[in-house]
């Protein structure tokens, strides 16, 4: 149940944009990779990064698991402009986080060479 409150709180802290909250979750030295652009940052880096992020957004934590020092969740993050999932790996060591690793993806409709295939069915 701790790793449950701690990620809800982390994701809000997140959509909410508040660096001033979200710097204290990181160690120093903590290391934060987007894989799909292939950024790594610091921890202030990502704190700024995330506070610039335009628009407005709320999101919705979909799976958390815990195996030791890992903490894994599914977020579906949305609002304006769009819609996402993330996938993210929390390294952590004495409650902090010590490497972060995030995988997004755009939330959309099945690419049209698989909707021909007329096989699959919405989750939702």
């Amino acid at each position: 149940m701790i790793a449950e409150t701690w990620a809800y709180a982390y994701w809000q802290t997140v959509v909410q944009k508040d660096g001033p909250a979200l710097l204290p979750y990181f160690a120093k030295d903590a290391v934060i990779c987007f894989h799909n652009t292939n950024e790594q940052f610091t921890p202030q880096e990502f704190v700024q990064a995330n506070s610039s992020y335009p628009g407005r957004w709320a999101c919705e934590l979909e799976q958390i698991t815990r195996t030791g020092s890992t903490v894994v969740t599914a977020v579906r993050v949305f609002g304006t402009p769009g819609s996402f999932h993330a996938t993210s790996f929390f390294t952590l060591q004495g409650g902090l986080i010590t490497r972060l690793d995030e995988y997004w993806g755009d939330d959309g409709s099945p690419p049209a060479w698989r909707q021909a295939m007329h096989i699959g069915k919405p989750i939702r």
